[in-house]
C-alpha cells in the first residue's frame, strides 16, 4: 500500500525549547534541546527488585517480575506528578531477548523519588496479542497524551520470532486498552522484518507535552534501522510512508563516522517547535572500521534531528555529537557493558525538563535541564 506524501502547515504558534549547551562543554544548536544534567545521588531512579511478585497469567503462577533488569522508561505528567512506565525483565532465562517482558509503573513528585505499583500494568496475557506477546512480552514503551487525557502507548511486541509494534491506550496509565499492531490495517501480515520504536509528535500547550494534530493528522517517526514517518487519523491505526513498489522510504539513515552509524532509533515523542520538529534519538556506534572512533564500538549515545515544520518528511538537520552519552558506572555495565544510554521519556513539568532513559539495559536513570534553559 502506497501513503500519500502530504505537508503540514503549522497550525498553533508553539514555543521555542532550546538551550544552549550540551552538558559536555560543547554548544548546542538554538534549536536543540538540553543541555541535560545528571542530578547529583539520584540515579539510577529505579532498578530491578527480588521482592515484587504478581501471578503471571502466561505461567500460571507466581513470578518475579522485576527480578532482573528494569530499563527503557516512557514518561508523562499525571496530574501534577511525573509517570515512568519501565521495562522489566524476569530472570526466566539467560541472555538478551531470552526473558519475558512486563511494563512497570512508577510516580514520582519531584521527578527522582518514586513510588511502584505493586504489578505490571501491561504485560503478556490471555488477550487479543498473544500471538504477538508470548513469550517475550511488552517492550520499550513511549507514551504520550491527548489534550483530553487519553494516554496512547507505542510499544514493542516480542514473541521471540518478530518484533511489532504495538498499540494502546488508556486514561490512568495503570488500566491499558490493546489495540494491536499499528500498521496491521495497512500492511496486513507484511511488517518488514520487524518494526518498533514509535515517537508519536506532539507540541507544547499550557506548560505541557501534548499530541499535535498538524494538518489534520497525527504523525509519528518510527523504526530502529533508520526513521521511517507513519500517519493516522485515530492513534490506533497508522499508515507508513511507502514508495510505490510498497517499500519504506527512510526520512533518516545512519552515517558512517559518527555515533550513530549502526542504528538510529527514535526515542521519546517528538516536539513541534517553533524551529521544526525536534526528534530525539538513539543512535548506535558500529564495531568496525565505519564506526565513530571517538567513541566506544556498539555503544548507545543520544543525538537529536530537526524536521521540517510545514514537510516533516525533510530533514534539516542533525547533531554530528551526541548531546548524552555514557558517562556513569552504571551505564556502562549490566547487559551491554560497551555503554547504553538509551533515551525514551521525556517530561516538561513546571519549565523544567525530565528525560528518563535506560541505563545498559538494567537500570532507569534521570537527566533534567533546569527551567532557566530559555
Amino acid at each position: 500500500m502506497k501513503a500519500i506524501k502530504s505537508f503540514f502547515p503549522l497550525l498553533v504558534v508553539v514555543l521555542s525549547a532550546s538551550c544552549s549547551g550540551n552538558g559536555e562543554g560543547n554548544a548546542l544548536p538554538d534549536w536543540a534541546i538540553g543541555p541535560f544534567v545528571r542530578p547529583e545521588g539520584v540515579n539510577p531512579v529505579i532498578s530491578p527488585d527480588t521482592a515484587a511478585t504478581f501471578f503471571c497469567p502466561m505461567n500460571q503462577g507466581p513470578m518475579k517480575w522485576r527480578e532482573s533488569d528494569t530499563f527503557n522508561p516512557a514518561a508523562t505528567l499525571a496530574g501534577d506528578r511525573i509517570a515512568v512506565l519501565f521495562r522489566s525483565e524476569d530472570n526466566t532465562a539467560r541472555g538478551i531477548g531470552s526473558r519475558t517482558s512486563r511494563i512497570g509503573y512508577a510516580e514520582s513528585e519531584d521527578g527522582f523519588h518514586m513510588t511502584f505499583a505493586a504489578e505490571p500494568v501491561l504485560y503478556p496475557a490471555e488477550d487479543c496479542n498473544k500471538a504477538y506477546e508470548w513469550p517475550g512480552g511488552c517492550e520499550d514503551p513511549r507514551v504520550a497524551v491527548t489534550e483530553d487525557g487519553l494516554y496512547v502507548m507505542m510499544y514493542t511486541s516480542w514473541n521471540r520470532d518478530m518484533p511489532r509494534l504495538c498499540v494502546a491506550t488508556s486514561r490512568d496509565l495503570k488500566n491499558w486498552d490493546k489495540h494491536g499492531y499499528a500498521f496491521e490495517d495497512a500492511l496486513g501480515d507484511r511488517n518488514f522484518g520487524g518494526c518498533k520504536s514509535a515517537s508519536v509528535v506532539t507540541e507544547i500547550r499550557d506548560g505541557r507535552l501534548v499530541i499535535a494534530k498538524p494538518g489534520g493528522k497525527y504523525l509519528m517517526y518510527w523504526g530502529e534501522r533508520f526513521v521511517n514517518l507513519a500517519t493516522s487519523d485515530d492513534l490506533i491505526h497508522w499508515v507508513p510512508q511507502t514508495d510505490a513498489e510498497g517499500n519504506l522510504v527512510p526520512v533518516m539513515s545512519p552515517r558512517d563516522g559518527h555515533f550513530d552509524s549502526m542504528l538510529t532509533e527514535c526515542g521519546p515523542p517528538a516536539i513541534l517547535t517553533d524551529k521544526g520538529i525536534v526528534l530525539m534519538y538513539n543512535g548506535k556506534n558500529r564495531d568496525d572500521e565505519r564506526r565513530d572512533e571517538r567513541y566506544t564500538a556498539a555503544t548507545y549515545s543520544a543525538g537529536q534531528a530537526l524536521f521540517d515544520r510545514n514537510d516533516p518528511y525533510k530533514l534539516i538537520t542533525r547533531l554530528d555529537e551526541p548531546f548524552f552519552k555514557p558517562e556513569a558506572d552504571f551505564e556502562k555495565t549490566g547487559q551491554y557493558p560497551a555503554g547504553t544510554v538509551f533515551i525514551e521519556g521525556l517530561v516538561l513539568k513546571n519549565g523544567r525538563w525530565f528525560l528518563y532513559y535506560g541505563c545498559a539495559d538494567s537500570f532507569v536513570g534521570v537527566a533534567v535541564c533546569d527551567k532557566s534553559c530559555k
